[in-house]
């Protein structure tokens, strides 16, 4: 028997998809296989049934709630849950209440709090003395730090576990499941589990979420209703910003402005500047878009070309018309002057495009700090090289990218301006990590 304080009590009505398909045990829980695989500390004691205190430190929808009920369940524990969110002294006071109770009859009480980091330190402190004298088993569940956000005390009597982000193939054995749950009034169509599992970025609930809006919106037929690629996108599509300022001519104007730039004629620019400003158009909106071209089109290949323009931007603010606008010409002029190049703008948008299409990877442990003995105790910082002790302060063969990507290039400065000597530095530092005989690849 299970019971939440604060779970409104309905009829037999709509329950999400994700709320339905809640696993009641481990065969059917996805992921986690670091911390519930054979011979894990925690599969041990669920499957010894020995309930001890523990905190859930995870991100949202990798399964912190429901292994907690599974704990629970597996001991014939009763289970109470609660949210920090929305619970004070008196539901705590409620809880306890309640725990003592079953201990009474001779069973436990599991006490799961969920977002335990929102309690301030008094109320974490509330339940310290029914953990230590063993009237309730203590779970929180947080998607931050526990080292920052709960009690040292709390913290010493609970034993924290890191919960990951689901892989891709949890995720399709998640949305499979919830496929089985729909049919057979629902099919999907081959690689829509997978399309889905890459948006949903480890989070069962949001993939579950997406699979039954796809659901709701595939199209109706003899068979049923079938999930397609088009189908997706309608339901993955990111969302369009638009604005109408100033019609076609308008963003014609600073299309041209900003091709002539890009195209190195400081006469056509400096025309379609004065074009816009004899329209009408707000110089602080030329401004932000000169900034912009500094970056796109000349980047590091000039990178005065940034401060120049800001500071244009800033004459613009301060003075106003018209040396505003003068200050603004001579970023203009300059801007078509130098020398191009969209290296930047190019890794920029391959990197967008890479983190978008790819899983949330982790941190390398050797990049992340360790200010608490709990991280250092999972290995946080370990064997990190302080580029600064190193020959030449360059750690050759030193890896600085998620252990999946750690191949990727994206930056390719080019054969112009400052980006020669970037480029040469950033080849001689690649032959570096080529010779050296530390290669580091997690």
């Amino acid at each position: 028997m299970t019971s939440d304080l604060f779970e409104a009590q309905t009829d037999s009505g709509y329950q999400p998809l994700a709320a339905r398909l809640r696993p009641a045990d481990l065969a059917a829980y996805a992921g986690q296989s670091h911390i519930l695989g054979p011979g894990k500390p925690l599969r041990q004691a669920i499957d010894k049934r020995q309930l001890h205190s523990m905190v859930f430190w995870g991100p949202p929808g990798v399964g912190k709630t429901t292994l907690a009920r599974i704990v629970a369940a597996n001991a014939d524990a009763h289970f109470l849950q609660i949210s920090a969110v929305l619970s004070g002294v008196k539901e705590i006071r409620d809880a306890i209440a309640q725990a003592r109770q079953h201990k009474t009859s001779g069973r436990d009480t599991v006490l799961f709090v969920d977002e335990v980091h929102r309690f301030n330190k008094s109320q974490q402190d509330a339940f310290l003395p029914y953990v230590e004298d063993g009237t309730l088993i203590f779970i929180g569940a947080t998607t931050e730090n526990p080292s920052f956000e709960l009690n040292n005390a709390l913290l010493s009597r609970a034993r924290v576990y890191k919960l990951r982000s689901l892989e891709a193939e949890d995720l399709e054995f998640v949305l499979q499941r919830g496929l089985e749950a729909l049919a057979p009034r629902v099919s999907a169509a081959s690689g829509c589990l997978g399309m889905i599992a890459t948006q949903a970025d480890g989070d069962a609930r949001r993939a579950l979420n997406l699979l039954e809006l796809a659901a709701d919106l595939a199209e109706e037929s003899v068979q049923g209703r079938r999930i397609t690629e088009g189908t997706l996108q309608e339901v993955l599509q990111a969302s369009l910003r638009r604005f109408d300022k100033g019609g076609d001519l308008f963003y014609d104007q600073i299309s041209a402005l900003h091709k002539a730039v890009r195209g190195s004629s400081p006469d056509g620019a400096l025309y379609w500047f004065c074009r816009m400003l004899d329209g009408g158009c707000d110089p602080l909106y030329i401004a932000r878009r000169v900034v912009r071209m500094a970056s796109e089109d000349i980047g590091n290949a000039d990178p005065r070309a940034l401060g120049l323009s800001l500071d244009a931007w800033q004459v613009q603010e301060r003075l106003g018309s018209p040396e505003g606008e003068l200050a603004l010409a001579q970023a203009i002029i300059y801007l078509a002057s130098a020398p191009k190049s969209n290296a930047v703008y190019t890794a920029y948008n391959a990197v967008r495009a890479e983190v978008q299409a790819s899983p949330s990877y982790e941190v390398p442990l050797h990049l992340r700090n360790a200010p608490t003995q709990l991280m250092k105790n999972e290995h946080y910082g370990a064997e990190y090289r302080y580029a600064h002790d190193e020959p030449d302060a360059y750690a050759a063969g030193e890896n600085y990218l998620p252990g999946e990507l750690h191949d990727r290039r994206y930056y390719q400065p080019v054969d112009r301006g400052l980006e020669q000597r970037i480029r040469a530095k950033l080849e001689t530092l690649r032959e570096l990590d080529k010779n050296s005989t530390i290669r580091r690849y997690d």
